[in-house]
């Protein structure tokens, strides 16, 4: 077992993390959100969506939030671009790096997008040959890879379709998410090697979420086979409006924990994470959604 001696974590909390929450931030909070992150060592940050304000109003706010970046030449800068309307308005704002989603279940795509997975993929054939001819990165995020609330289990064959679907058309590395969190080790390594068939072990990411705490054992499981790359959310963030009852992302605080304690680098202040998980759980209202943020914060008081 060869466990990574570094891994790169891309916080996702400003896009995915913030995406669902009902209360009106402003995109001056997003953007000290983002600067934040940077300052605690992050290189690469999901900072919004670029998609109908009519679905998601929450990221209606996406080119003042771009504009509004201090940027670092160490740092990517990525959005999410579902469509070449999306992709069309983002590239003004000149991102690093656009995200297209897919799903391995049917009936996800149809909930979340509208569309089948054969469509999806037909959406975003155009969005990613127009950013790569761009010179612009692009990622794909596979959603519901372990299980589906609306089909429950998904078998590992269909991640590997949709890993295919998206190599075929260009998306350069792929996330393997267990969006509603149902995932155990062994069946998100089995998620992972599905996609593993397609992509190289340098160009897979694994996306978990907390709901049933599986989040870090699921992390745990797929870098003991190598994986070294990591969607995590500040303050545990998000959740999907489409899945009922999932929470955030597995809490970036909470992972880099993991990770510093089994020795394995990540370039991360944690003290400093920390300090921006509380300042966007502030201006929530609420406690930052991280085991290890909470007893570091009681230690603080202490």
């Amino acid at each position: 077992m060869t466990l990574p001696s570094r891994v790169k974590l891309v916080d996702v909390g400003p896009r995915d993390g913030l995406q669902n929450e009902k209360q009106a931030l402003s995109a001056e909070l997003k953007i000290g959100l983002v600067h934040r992150l940077q300052d605690a060592g992050l290189k690469h940050i999901e900072v919004t969506s670029f998609v109908s304000p009519k679905w998601v109003p929450q990221m209606g706010d996406n080119a003042e939030v771009m504009a509004g970046l201090q940027r670092r030449d160490d740092v990517r800068y990525a959005v999410l671009t579902p469509n070449l309307k999306g992709y069309e308005a983002a590239v003004l704002s000149r991102p690093d790096e656009v995200v297209v989603f897919g799903a391995a279940s049917e009936a996800f795509s149809q909930k979340n997008i509208n569309c089948s997975i054969a469509e999806s993929i037909e959406r975003f054939a155009p969005v990613v040959s127009a950013a790569l001819a761009a010179g612009i990165a692009v990622r794909g995020a596979i959603s519901c890879t372990v299980g589906c609330p609306y089909e429950g289990e998904i078998a590992p064959e269909r991640v590997t379709m949709v890993a295919r679907l998206m190599k075929d058309i260009g998306v350069q590395h792929i996330g393997v998410a267990d969006t509603i969190g149902v995932g155990t080790p062994r069946k998100v390594q089995r998620a992972m090697e599905a996609a593993l068939q397609v992509y190289a072990l340098d160009d897979v990411s694994g996306h978990f979420h907390d709901t049933y705490g599986q989040a870090l054992a699921n992390t745990l499981a797929t870098l003991e086979m190598g994986v070294w790359q990591y969607d995590t959310s500040v303050a545990g963030l998000g959740g999907c409006p489409y899945a009922k009852g999932a929470t955030g992302n597995v809490a970036t605080e909470d992972v880099v924990y993991l990770l510093h304690g089994m020795g394995i680098e990540t370039g991360i202040d944690l003290d400093r994470l920390i300090d921006a998980g509380v300042y966007i759980s502030q201006a929530l209202g609420r406690q930052p959604n991280s085991r290890a943020a909470t007893a570091l914060l009681n230690k603080r008081l202490g």
